[in-house]
């Protein structure tokens, strides 16, 4: 990558002493009670502002850009004080990343760019074929937009790019919530996954349209259900059961309370040769798993994919409550020695706490737990090892059994 030349040195922004430990091990992000604001007030920068980040005995630690308003107030762009974050810096991680991308899927769907994972703290970028969606949740990544387009179009050359700056985070960062198509975004799109298609809406569908962080645990999903009467929880339009039904299950129902998402099911499951197999049930997951442990159905494996229960550390214990209850009932409609999938997408419910949920369940059911297989995000989503933060996927297979 060519060196970046800066015609104006940027303002500097100071640590105070020692607070530059964490940056040193590895970490991108600066708090607010990190800087030295005696000698770099806070309030002298505008909101996605690029500065050279100093230590607190004036050492460069690279660039960054902050947000006066946010508790993270800075984030680390680079560690080489010769690089912006410009056109020429956002080119050169687009395609680092995408060499990734490319080395694992033999088709272009996959989340191209996470975040700090990928060197691009503020900006996600899901590719479905011709056509990218791009999540922006920082100012400093909001104040390069165009140079974030410009880049993309360099990389991929994609027919249409949804802008989606809605994300509830952007409020944190006193942001507005804002779309914007640029080319041409069709209002359906396919995509293609462990050679299954899926129909999906990117202007009206969940997060961009899709759930890449599941792939891998839906593949592992396919070995349990030969033969086997599966039901999918929060089904969306039908990832999961669908897989199911392609990998040799007798018998799949999809359970989602979107009509819409329902509605795509159907149409999923036909263009796919599956109508026959798979059905549906539109309504609340808590209600639908209550009627159908009343009416004594029973499955051989049960998958439940809730959306996040804790959003906030506040919602914690309200939180756990919902996936005991969710998880109890999931094991109610379970057959004797039946599969349970149980995955949580919220950041603050650890993995462990989720396999502690789910011992207590079967524990309160009188019911055994085997343990088989721990699954995380797929590899599009890289987690950086310095930020737990950026791991949240948990999906925990396990075998349900007479006590």
């Amino acid at each position: 990558m060519n060196t970046v030349s800066v015609t104006e040195p940027l303002a500097p922004l100071r640590l105070k002493k020692n607070e530059e430990r964490r940056l040193r091990a590895g970490h991108l992000w600066v708090y607010s009670n990190e800087v030295d604001i005696a000698a770099t007030p806070l309030k002298a920068f505008a909101p996605g502002q690029q500065v050279q980040l100093l230590a607190h005995s004036g050492k460069s630690l690279g660039t960054a850009y902050v947000n006066p308003n946010s508790l993270i107030c800075a984030r680390l762009v680079s560690r080489d004080a010769r690089f912006l974050l410009d056109r020429s810096l956002l080119v050169h991680r687009l395609n680092v990343a995408l060499a990734l991308r490319e080395r694992l899927f033999d088709t272009p769907f996959y989340r191209l760019v996470y975040g700090e994972a990928d060197q691009l703290p503020g900006l996600v970028i899901d590719r479905y074929g011709d056509v990218c969606v791009v999540q922006c949740t920082t100012a400093g990544m909001e104040a390069v937009k165009e140079q974030v387009l410009e880049a993309l179009d360099k990389v991929l050359r994609p027919s249409g790019i949804l802008w989606r700056a809605d994300s509830p985070v952007r409020k944190l960062e006193g942001l507005d919530s804002y779309r914007e198509v640029h080319g041409v975004v069709p209002e359906q799109t396919e995509i293609i996954e462990h050679g299954v298609r899926f129909s999906v809406s990117l202007l009206e569908g969940q997060k961009t349209g899709w759930f890449y962080d599941q792939r891998m645990n839906r593949a592992r999903l396919r070995d349990y259900v030969p033969g086997r009467r599966v039901l999918d929880v929060y089904s969306y339009v039908g990832a999961w059961g669908l897989q199911a039904a392609t990998a040799g299950a007798g018998a799949v129902v999809c359970v989602d309370a979107s009509e819409n998402a329902v509605d795509r099911i159907h149409t999923n499951a036909a263009a796919n040769g599956l109508g026959e197999r798979v059905s549906t049930i539109q309504g609340d997951a808590f209600e639908v798993l209550s009627q159908l442990r009343v009416d004594q159905e029973k499955f051989d494996v049960v998958v439940l994919d809730p959306p996040a229960f804790i959003k906030r550390r506040k919602d914690t214990k309200a939180g756990e409550q919902a996936y005991h209850r969710l998880n109890q009932l999931g094991m109610q409609v379970l057959a004797r020695d039946g599969i349970l999938v149980s995955a949580s997408c919220s950041q603050h419910l650890s993995e462990s706490e989720l396999q502690n949920i789910l011992l207590q369940s079967s524990r309160h059911l009188d019911r055994s737990l085997q343990l088989l297989e721990r699954g995380h995000q797929a590899p599009d989503h890289p987690l950086h090892p310095a930020i737990p933060e950026t791991g949240y996927l948990k999906a925990l297979f396990c075998r349900v059994l007479p006590a």
